[in-house]
């Protein structure tokens, strides 16, 4: 028998004032993959999770998590949001912060427990926080409080996670310490959705790719869909970089076209 996917999506379209921002996606991803989506800004890729959660209505489409709609699989699903999403200058601590990944469990109106606090502390060590836990959140590096966000996704241990360019604006150290856990959770069976722009990276860190601009361009295992025509299609010839970023990814992969 075969397993269900991760996720299912058919003829999902999203509009912005009558604008399509998605357009007919279909597409499915098998449990356990890393999958990288990638595009122009303003191809929907952001959009496309949002959609996904709930957090923006579509126009029509049919959306499957596991074979559940979203809303009887919610507690499998994990959200790390856009940094430029987060209101920073919230006074809160980082250990409060990453607590907030325990709730579901938790219950609203519970106080944590031993073992609340024990996976809380956990998380933080897992992408090297651990000396942090009483620094306020808005004191902390770009990189630093993206690993604060991704060790509160850890916390709920979910089966499918949602991140929304967690790369973006890190310094090295927290790429490297990213890039480890979410290989870490794919070994474990999860699957894993990014948002990513820097295309010299796809073929190195993801199994499959999304490639978005409004409609879907092409979906599948990086090696099969990630090459110059799928690139070009979605990004246009105007970008003097393109060429180099494909060549890159094509002599760390073989046989791509």
């Amino acid at each position: 028998m075969d397993q269900v996917p991760a996720l299912l999506v058919e003829q999902l379209t999203v509009l912005y004032d009558r604008v399509p921002v998605l357009w007919d996606l279909h597409f499915s991803i098998p449990q356990g993959k890393l999958v990288g989506i990638i595009g122009p800004n303003g191809a929907g890729k952001s959009t496309l999770l949002k959609a996904l959660l709930g957090i923006v209505k579509p126009l029509s489409g049919k959306i499957e998590f596991l074979g559940e709609p979203f809303k009887k699989v919610q507690h499998r699903v994990a959200y790390v949001p856009q940094r430029s999403a987060v209101d920073w200058d919230f006074p809160i601590e980082v250990y409060d912060v990453v607590m907030m990944g325990r709730y579901p469990k938790m219950g609203l109106f519970r106080w944590p427990r031993l073992a609340d606090k024990e996976s809380t502390q956990k998380a933080l060590e897992m992408v090297g926080m651990e000396s942090f836990g009483k620094r306020q959140i808005r004191e902390l590096s770009g990189g630093q409080q993206q690993r604060v966000f991704l060790a509160r996704a850890l916390l709920q241990d979910a089966d499918l996670y949602l991140m929304d360019e967690p790369f973006a604006g890190v310094d090295m150290a927290s790429e490297k310490v990213i890039i480890s856990l979410l290989d870490g959770l794919k070994a474990q069976g999860k699957t894993i959705f990014v948002v990513h722009h820097d295309l010299h990276s796809v073929s190195e860190y993801f199994d499959c790719a999304m490639i978005l601009n409004t409609s879907m361009i092409a979906c599948g295992p990086v090696e099969e869909v990630f090459h110059k025509d799928t690139i070009l299609k979605a990004y246009g010839s105007n970008f003097a970089w393109l060429s180099e970023a494909v060549k890159l990814s094509e002599s760390q992969k073989k046989g791509l076209g």
